[in-house]
């Protein structure tokens, strides 16, 4: 049976295998009421969510406002002022169909937002929570600074960051000074934006952590089954999944694309979150759907990159974006032309 883990100081309880919302925002409602409710009913009580999602909120509103008092739900907003942020929380509540949020997040925080930094965001958090409309207040970052600093500050009881067996040392440790700080980690992308395509080894790793909460963006009912099915039977690390965690790790040594999509989008049209690692899309989820028409013309497009740079500024990796865009056009080139073997 899965185990049960507590985000840091919130008390929050919950097993330790939760559902990431924002894929659910491509299905129609029913679909993903279905989805959203069948997830409730396999185990699930952890549900994260962002204003940013479209219609996510809503959907789980529609899903489990009944049930409401069996889950935890946590959302975000990218505002940058205050009055902007009371509107979301108010967007949020309502969508939601609750009265409170239990973790509230700033989105993608470009800084760590603190008492008398003058953008009164952090004194905002503390009146929502005064007033009963949320619980605890947690921040989501891409950036490891801005991670790592929000640890240090102490004025956040959670931290959602990308995590999984293919972050860098540096991104890994941020487990263990969470613990240090008593916070909670949330885990978004802990299957490297779809580079790890095996989920045992990517719950294994998750798991191997008493303070980390994976969330698994779920937008098909047969690939919430496969992670239902860890509930009742956990996939524990062991020797074989250490080897081929450190066979994956090898082959992505190095910078490569996360496919967060923050560089979009592209004054060219380059579709870059995709583009920039076809290279590794075609070798590790082989397909010929990467190698067809469409992705040709894709692909192409990066011949007319105007190096504007603008995706390097807006990458939160801070990776040479024009630059492995032209490394993967280039390999994509010889495969098709044979010089390279993939498989399909």
């Amino acid at each position: 049976m899965i185990k049960n883990i507590t985000l840091g100081s919130t008390g929050i309880t919950t097993p330790q295998n939760a559902f990431g919302a924002l894929p659910v925002q491509r299905d129609d409602m029913e679909t993903a009421v279905a989805i959203l409710r069948r997830a409730y009913e396999g185990g699930m009580t952890f549900f994260d969510t962002a204003r940013a999602y479209t219609d996510s909120e809503e959907k789980i509103g529609n899903a489990l406002s009944d049930v409401r008092e069996q889950i935890f739900i946590a959302t975000k907003s990218t505002a940058k002022d205050t009055d902007t942020l009371k509107k979301d929380l108010d967007t949020s509540l309502t969508k939601l169909k609750t009265d409170h949020i239990d973790i509230y997040q700033f989105h993608l925080a470009p800084q760590v937002f603190c008492p008398g930094d003058g953008t009164g965001l952090y004194e905002c958090m503390e009146d929502f929570k005064r007033q009963g409309m949320i619980r605890h207040i947690g921040i989501t970052a891409h950036k490891i600074g801005v991670a790592e600093e929000a640890i240090a500050s102490g004025l956040y009881e959670t931290l959602q960051f990308p995590f999984s067996y293919l972050s860098s040392e540096r991104e890994r440790a941020l487990a263990a000074k969470c613990a240090e700080k008593n916070m909670g980690l949330i885990a978004m992308k802990s299957l490297a934006g779809g580079l790890i395509t095996n989920s045992r080894m990517a719950f294994a790793y998750a798991y191997q952590f008493d303070n980390v909460l994976p969330i698994w963006g779920v937008q098909r009912m047969h690939e919430l089954e496969e992670w239902l099915a860890y509930m009742e039977n956990p996939v524990v690390m062991d020797d074989e999944l250490r080897a081929m965690i450190d066979k994956d790790r090898q082959e992505l040594d190095g910078d490569f694309c996360r496919g967060c999509g923050y560089c979009m989008p592209c004054p060219q049209g380059i579709t870059i979150n995709q583009c920039a690692r076809m290279s590794l899309m075609i070798r590790r989820a082989p397909s010929e759907s990467w190698l067809n028409e469409h992705w040709q013309n894709e692909m192409k497009k990066i011949e007319t990159c105007l190096h504007c740079n603008k995706c390097i500024s807006k990458c939160p990796y801070e990776l040479n974006t024009p630059e492995l865009l032209q490394k993967n056009y280039l390999d994509y080139q010889d495969v098709l032309a044979g010089k390279v073997s993939v498989g399909v």
